[in-house]
């Protein structure tokens, strides 16, 4: 997407803010890898600037529930991304794709593909998608109605040279992905009455990539591609929705724990305790109506109109963004007020520009409940963990930083997966609302296939756990034998920028 200029001293924003966010010009900003090798010393500045550069870039009646298996974490010292599997083409291939609400196009790395990587750190294997090994595969014209609809997304463009669909995503730190876009059979769990499962599989278009650059080509937390969970209309989902293979509804709950993993189906989850909000109409992302922040109850002295949704600002649901954003009118009196609701019961520090604490007691015991309050009187509740990131301790302290992070001169509100892991989070894409609710996600959740009718479908708590799906253990024992030494080195970086 185009990017939104930042402050010109600030050299870091300059590289990296280019992409920064939704600005409809351009495809959706994809990242791949957003955690950092064990070895490096890790600044909050560096987690910022790699969500800032990805920052750029339905369904009819159904015959059940589709459920995605869920892998990944959103700790950014450990992986850094949810992801999933996809199956493709004939005979199926498995891919691991990151889960990004924020982009539309399903796209895997295919044979011939200059850069893209052929290691993972996540010890996934990754795999190239052949078109000439899949017997129902088939190219995509510019003439083909779903490429028409790509490129009025800016999701696609056609060259008059070959007619062939094609897209081509470009990333303000100089990384990208090219490609074409292929036509074949997606393979996916549906969850019938009575927990049974039968296997499904439907046509759908997606990209072929062909070329990746930059931070792209890195094997750290490499995976195989992104799957796009936009509303466009080269969107999985809504390419599904048009076949009436699913509802028109999708639904995650990501877990927070070290385990990592959770619940991704295309339905509705049922839960009392979600509350909705309407979607912004006629936005190429989740954009909702922030109202205001309360922090302890008490509602903060911002003006309303610092999340009024327009070109450059708003509040928009991401999965595809490791921390989450305030505008930079909201960000300095929410520090504030939670500064002063610790006063007496911990330190404040700053280090290179973070606000941080140092405290001997439990955080949920000493830092308040803060509440993000949207239209139609839906507030989502942030616990301490949702709004602060824990460091290193000093002597028999704990540190913990605050993780909303600044957009400096802009007025975007972004909530990535430091918010939204721990609750369900429902997108009904038909009602255009989004809804929430803090929750268990390593725990069953109830579906509906059909929208308000109350047909409810028993469905697990996806995992990654067949014998050829790798569990999170790998990176998780890699993480935990040098827990000791990153608990003495991480510490939060300078706002290098925003």
């Amino acid at each position: 997407m185009r990017g939104i200029v930042p402050d010109g001293s600030l050299i870091a924003a300059a590289l990296l803010l280019q992409a920064a966010v939704v600005l409809c010009s351009f495809p959706a900003t994809l990242k791949l890898e957003r955690a950092f090798p064990l070895s490096q010393r890790v600044e909050l500045s560096e987690l910022r600037s790699r969500d800032s550069v990805r920052h750029g870039r339905m369904l009819q009646s159904s015959n059940g529930v589709v459920d995605f298996p869920v892998a990944g974490t959103y700790d950014p010292f450990v992986v850094g991304l949810y992801y999933t599997k996809v199956q493709l083409g004939s005979p199926p291939k498995e891919f691991y794709v990151q889960i990004d609400t924020g982009s539309d196009v399903l796209w895997v790395s295919c044979n011939s593909c200059n850069g893209c990587p052929t290691t993972s750190g996540l010890q996934i294997p990754l795999n190239f998608f052949d078109t000439g090994s899949s017997s129902t595969a088939s190219l995509i014209s510019c003439s083909d109605q779903r490429c028409s609809a790509g490129v009025q997304s800016s999701d696609a463009l056609c060259s008059s040279q070959n007619n062939q669909c094609a897209y081509a995503f470009q990333y303000g730190d100089g990384s990208g992905t090219s490609g074409y876009y292929v036509s074949d059979l997606l393979y996916f769990d549906t969850i019938l009455g009575g927990s049974v499962t039968t296997n499904s599989s439907a046509p759908i278009a997606f990209g072929c990539s062909t070329s990746q650059t930059g931070d792209l080509t890195k094997s750290d937390r490499a995976v195989d591609g992104i799957f796009g969970f936009g509303q466009q209309e080269m969107s999985v989902v809504s390419q599904l929705a048009s076949q009436g293979v699913a509802p028109k509804a999708f639904s995650h709950c990501l877990r927070g724990d070290e385990a990592g993993g959770g619940i991704l189906v295309l339905g509705e989850i049922l839960e009392p305790n979600i509350v909705y909000t309407p979607l912004v109409p006629s936005q190429p992302h989740y954009n909702l109506n922030l109202q205001s922040i309360s922090v302890s109850g008490q509602t903060l002295s911002i003006d309303p109109s610092v999340f009024t949704t327009s070109n450059n600002q708003g509040t928009i649901i991401d999965s595809g963004t490791t921390l989450a954003y305030l505008a930079e009118a909201a960000y300095n009196p929410f520090v504030t007020a939670v500064t002063n609701a610790v006063s007496q019961s911990a330190q404040p520090v700053v280090s290179k520009g973070n606000q941080c604490y140092l405290i001997t007691s439990s955080v949920t015991d000493v830092f308040p409940q803060v509440s993000l309050n949207f239209a139609g009187g839906a507030s989502m509740i942030l616990r301490p963990q949702d709004y602060l990131l824990q460091q290193n301790s000093v002597g028999s302290s704990a540190v913990w930083c605050i993780g909303l992070q600044k957009l400096q001169g802009q007025g975007l509100t972004i909530l990535g997966d430091l918010v939204l892991k721990d609750k369900i989070f429902v997108y009904d894409l038909a009602g255009q609302r989004i809804g929430w609710a803090n929750y268990d996600c390593s725990t069953s959740v109830n579906v509906t296939a059909t929208m308000k009718t109350g047909k409810s479908e028993y469905v697990n708590a996806g995992q990654l756990n067949d014998n050829s799906s790798p569990q999170n253990e790998p990176y998780k024992g890699i993480v935990i034998s040098m827990i000791s030494f990153l608990m003495h080195i991480l510490l939060l970086g300078s706002f290098l920028f925003l």
